[in-house]
């Protein structure tokens, strides 16, 4: 096996992303770093002028930017073609492309994967919201992709506390074997869900790799209004639940329509406590709306999975 050059990667993601890369890319460039670093994007079948903007950016910046089309439309199709582009270097960041580093990022990211020798590196996650709704409570803002789990560093060791792929730094050796991005999680241009970054964090800790909570590797990630609203949230949800349905639960076809009774039984109790919440509690509705949504959506998803086994 070749050597690997050490060396770092930083990896965007995007689609349709001109009014942001540009300042993204600049943030980037003025970071400090232990290594030399490049920066990669993947652009995922953009139809605005993403690639004569970051053309225009290359002009400008001393930092190496390689521009790499993947026609496969989806996040994790990206994420994939980004790991592939990347495993001749020993490390690898993902950003993305609405989010913003600290001037700490990428000197924390290396911190805990050189010195610290994790495979796996996270960070905070802040929000950027152009407005607040008053139902938006902040037990809500981990589903927007706040990260936040204290202001120290410690070694994650189960689920609780999880970091997501909008901040994330590996070793790229872990990838030698074949890892990758769950492709059945697909989320495509500005479609809603996903969770194929999910599927990746549970992969890493069921393997023991060691994964680190690097607080100062800070981002600032901008949430657009169109997520600001009950429906995405809603939305979001179900898309968990049909996905989970479909891919991780096992169907009984003695069930019916292979959906276990007692989902029937918990979907009306829940539907008739949420009828009861006032919806002045904000928070306590959405939640058991999202409950509701969820639980729809693993049903649909177990019917789908008995639909195609037969």
């Amino acid at each position: 096996m070749k050597e690997k050059e050490n060396k770092l990667t930083v990896a965007i993601c995007c689609f349709n992303a001109a009014e942001f890369i540009a300042e993204l890319i600049k943030r980037l460039s003025s970071l400090k770093s232990p290594i030399p670093f490049e920066i990669l994007i993947i652009d995922n079948n953009s139809s605005d002028n993403t690639a004569q903007v970051i053309d225009h950016c290359a002009q400008e910046t001393d930092i190496p930017i390689r521009y790499v089309h993947e026609p496969v439309q989806g996040i994790p199709h990206a994420r994939n073609r980004a790991i592939e582009e990347s495993l001749q270097n020993r490390y690898m960041a993902f950003i993305d492309a609405d989010e913003l580093p600290g001037e700490k990022w990428l000197i924390s990211a290396m911190h805990g994967l050189q010195e610290l020798k994790a495979e796996c590196v996270g960070g905070e996650i802040s929000l950027d919201l152009p407005h607040r709704p008053e139902w938006l409570s902040d037990s809500l803002l981990p589903f927007l992709g706040q990260v936040k789990h204290g202001d120290n560093p410690f070694q994650i060791k189960d689920r609780s506390t999880p970091v997501w792929s909008g901040n994330v730094a590996y070793r790229t050796s872990i990838f030698e074997e074949g890892l990758r991005f769950d492709a059945r999680y697909n989320r495509k241009g500005k479609g809603v869900g996903g969770g194929s970054d999910g599927i990746m964090f549970r992969t890493l800790l069921e393997g023991k790799n060691i994964i680190r909570y690097e607080p100062e590797m800070h981002i600032t990630h901008y949430i657009p209004d169109e997520k600001l609203t009950r429906r995405y949230f809603l939305k979001l949800h179900f898309l968990a639940g049909k996905k989970a349905g479909a891919f991780e639960m096992l169907v009984d076809k003695s069930n019916y329509f292979g959906i276990p009774r007692y989902m029937f039984r918990q979907l009306l109790e829940k539907s008739f406590y949420w009828c009861r919440t006032t919806i002045s509690d904000h928070s306590e509705y959405m939640r058991n709306g999202m409950n509701i949504a969820h639980l729809s959506g693993t049903m649909y998803g177990l019917y789908l999975q008995s639909k195609q086994g037969k």
